[in-house]
């Protein structure tokens, strides 16, 4: 398990600041000087004088969790369809669900966020939503393609032979041994999660002006980052923190299973 110390260490210190944050956050909204350093704040003041590690312990769940509930959505239809669409013979349904998708995915992900954004109610299952929905045509491909390799392999022509139905070869074979390639594509889809809802936040779409955000904190303060960087750079750290403890997480997890594979 030691092989998981560090991913579990990358990864935990900004979840546990998401999700616990809050309940160690005071409510004082009284503001100091803008872009200090010491007189009792920790990590200094920000742009406005609030207190930076205040504003970290509140700015980390709308990200996380935003980014987290939008993989998900992303994959509870995405794996579906894509396994229709790599398990069916029929050219036409084929084509049916995968020709709608190739137009979402010929739209820059940057211009639809800021399309959808615009014109859709500023709340965060919103944003979920727009988030899921430029991801859903990468996972949909992904799965049909490794649906298509599982479907014409020989495993899949024998239980065929022993007539078992199609809905039990899909389930209960090719859905399950797609699992490593999802495995692989969750750890990326998460981080590029984490990018748009950042993103988003950095432009000021999804989050009201004065709500905390890591991402939102960036941009905010920015202007100040010679004078006082670690209203940047901390809640920048975190952001890094989360995507690439995720990504280690998956890589050795997957690297773990192919060693045992191999062993058997």
């Amino acid at each position: 398990m030691s092989k998981y110390a560090l991913p579990a260490a990358l990864v935990g210190v900004p979840v546990l600041l998401a999700l616990f944050g809050p309940l160690f956050a005071t409510g004082d909204t009284a503001k100091d000087v803008a872009f200090a350093l010491g007189g009792g704040h920790w990590f200094g003041t920000d742009f406005v004088g609030r207190d930076v590690w205040n504003e970290v312990l509140l700015g980390g769940r709308s990200l996380v969790l935003t980014a987290a509930i939008a993989t998900a959505c992303t994959y509870l239809p995405a794996v579906p369809l894509g396994l229709a669409a790599g398990m069916t013979k029929s050219r036409l349904l084929d084509e049916a669900l995968m020709r709608p998708l190739d137009l979402v995915l010929a739209i820059p992900s940057m211009l639809m966020l800021l399309l959808l954004a615009s014109i859709a109610p500023d709340a965060p299952w919103v944003l979920i939503g727009i988030v899921a929905l430029i991801n859903l045509p990468d996972v949909v491909r992904i799965s049909r393609a490794a649906a298509l390799s599982l479907a014409s392999g020989p495993a899949v022509e024998a239980m065929r032979l022993q007539g078992e139905s199609r809905l039990r070869i899909g389930a209960g074979y090719v859905a399950r041994a797609m699992r490593r390639t999802l495995a692989a594509d969750l750890g990326t889809r998460f981080t590029g999660a984490i990018y748009l809802v950042a993103s988003a936040s950095f432009l000021g779409v999804g989050i009201s002006p004065g709500a905390s955000d890591w991402a939102a904190m960036v941009d905010r303060n920015r202007t100040g980052l010679f004078i006082q960087p670690w209203a940047v750079a901390l809640p920048a750290l975190l952001i890094v923190l989360l995507s690439v403890g995720v990504n280690l997480a998956f890589d050795r997890w997957l690297r773990a299973r192919s060693t045992a594979l191999e062993a058997c």
